[in-house]
């Protein structure tokens, strides 16, 4: 039964959500994780490294360290402050689609100016700008979850955030490596193919906030509003320090596989076997985030799947850790695929429920979103000092591990959420 002192616009939302806002929102997710994951696994790297020339791997992964952790700091500012303005946005396309315009101009062009750049200067200042544009785009495009989606079908739907991040690194990684050639090529050919995705999910529905409810805006106010007590709402501190404990955990587990199979491993073949654990990686991604996703919405359950998922990803971690070899690494990847589709929907479908403020949704799922994105981006650089200082990668790999059970840990804790 719906509250009728609830605005339309702040009320949960009761109608379930066709196939064609599922299928258009997946499609723009496609297009966005390409165009992250693939600067992130090849582009960037290679790019830097043609920059330092001879120098050791360490160097470069420090280098491409420091880069993602000054985009890390631009996602801190971008997400919530994005998440607020759209809460209050009164545009008659509604309060997230000139968002999701914004953020998808902001990050294409961003990308297809980095591919013209030859400092490392340049190239991290780009980096950072094309960040700015991912947080952008999808604070306002999680937000539609808790905007549009009801609660009984947001572990399906949020899944299909998770099933395109796994098609869209192994795709983007291959389109850069076999078909668009060298960095200009690369990035323009991700940034169009990121714009003619997210078209389509421009062309839906979005509320309009009227201007009458719209809450005042001031610097005072969204600096505050970034800190949420967890005294006095435990259940979403809870769920953020779970969401950056697995995060950190399976950024240390996979953002130097490169690194691990041709050092670690002596893999001669380092290129080809990465897109092989990708590819394992993205197959059992997809299909626990779908088919356990969905299962968790049937259940009524979110927390079980949560925990399972995080410790999972820590016995993975283990394999990789205490038995470094090609064909446990393939394993391992299998498990971490399982692990992580299963966290990001379901896990997504939780950060839904303890929101403590209607009226702040994009706010508060930007915080939530902070502990996605800064763990991806600062791994590689305090995963590179933590090889350097241990001699090897077991280290990183046992670190890995007891992140993602300590973010276990941490979701048990949730009281309101079943």
């Amino acid at each position: 039964m719906t509250d009728t002192s609830t605005p339309a616009v702040f009320a949960e939302p009761t109608r379930r959500v066709p196939g064609r806002w599922i299928a258009f929102f997946a499609i723009a997710w496609l297009g966005v994780w390409m165009a992250q994951l693939a600067p992130i696994q090849k582009l960037l790297p290679d790019q830097v490294q043609r920059q330092l020339g001879s120098s050791s791997w360490v160097d470069s992964v420090v280098a491409f360290g420091i880069i993602s952790g000054l985009s890390g700091v631009c996602a801190i500012v971008a997400y919530p402050l994005t998440g607020a303005l759209s809460d209050r946005t009164t545009s008659r396309f509604g309060r997230r689609r000139p968002w999701i315009a914004a953020g998808a101009l902001v990050f294409a062009l961003s990308l297809m100016l980095l591919g013209l750049q030859t400092t490392i200067v340049g190239i991290g200042a780009f980096w950072c700008l094309a960040l700015t544009g991912f947080c952008i785009l999808t604070a306002a495009l999680t937000a539609t979850i808790s905007d549009q989606v009801p609660v009984g079908q947001r572990g399906f739907v949020s899944g299909w955030i998770s099933a395109p991040q796994a098609i869209g690194i192994i795709l983007g990684v291959a389109l850069v490596t076999y078909v668009f050639v060298g960095a200009l090529v690369g990035y323009a050919a991700m940034a169009v193919l990121l714009v003619l995705l997210v078209l389509p999910f421009l062309a839906l529905p979005d509320a309009v906030l009227p201007a009458e409810l719209r809450e005042a805006m001031t610097v005072r106010g969204v600096v505050q509003g970034l800190w949420i007590s967890p005294r006095e709402h435990p259940d979403f501190g809870w769920t953020l320090l779970s969401r950056v404990l697995v995060n950190l955990g399976n950024a240390f587990g996979t953002s130097l596989l490169l690194y691990f199979l041709e050092f670690g491993l002596r893999d001669a073949h380092a290129d080809d076997d990465l897109l092989i654990l990708i590819l394992i990686y993205m197959v059992f991604v997809i299909v626990a985030s779908l088919v356990l996703g969905r299962l968790s919405d049937r259940l009524g359950r979110r927390k079980a799947f949560v925990f399972l998922s995080s410790a999972v990803q820590g016995v993975a971690a283990l394999l990789l850790a205490f038995v470094p070899a090609l064909p446990v690494a393939m394993v391992a990847a299998g498990l971490l695929g399982l692990g992580y589709g299963c966290f990001l929907s379901v896990d997504q479908a939780l950060a839904t429920q303890v929101l403590p403020d209607p009226e702040n949704r994009g706010k508060d799922l930007g915080i939530m979103n902070i502990a996605l994105a800064v763990p991806q981006a600062v791994a590689p650089l305090f995963g590179a000092m933590i090889v350097a200082a241990l001699g090897g990668f077991a280290g990183l790999f046992v670190l890995s591990a007891l992140f993602a059970f300590a973010g276990a840990l941490a979701v048990a804790r949730v009281k309101t959420v079943r």
